[in-house]
């Protein structure tokens, strides 16, 4: 399970914005996109988070009743919001769906979220 962590201004304060995501690693980017599943609307608050702040944080994380197993991984980068049709669009997707069988049966049509100047944090109970 991973999450996205924006930040963006909301009533003239500083207001995080978490939501879960899948992603693909390539090299040294990560990618993530806005896909078919159902959403309230297409005005996403980290798309325009990302717009007004490219600062974020991608966290992905283990959790087991054994508690020695436990570890996560927390990467902090600069996003950017491509065309799903842009040669990063397209690399971004291409990898996503070399991971995910869903989007190899149903190709994302939306927004591609590319983070980049990646900076690596972990932690693990062993």
């Amino acid at each position: 399970m991973a999450r996205l962590a924006t930040v963006g201004v909301g009533d003239g304060a500083v207001v995080p914005h978490l939501v879960p995501v899948v992603f693909a690693l390539d090299d040294d980017v990560i990618y993530t996109c806005v896909d078919h599943k159902p959403k309230r609307t297409t005005h996403l608050r980290r798309l325009a988070n990302i717009a007004a702040n490219p600062a974020v944080s991608l966290l992905v994380d283990h959790y087991s009743d054994d508690w020695d197993a436990l570890w996560w991984v927390r990467v902090d980068g600069r996003a950017e919001v491509v065309d799903p049709d842009s040669a990063d669009g397209v690399r971004g997707i291409d990898r996503l769906a070399e991971k995910y069988a869903q989007y190899r049966e149903k190709r994302p049509a939306g927004p591609v979220i590319v983070i980049g100047h990646l900076g690596w944090h972990t932690w693990s109970a062993r």
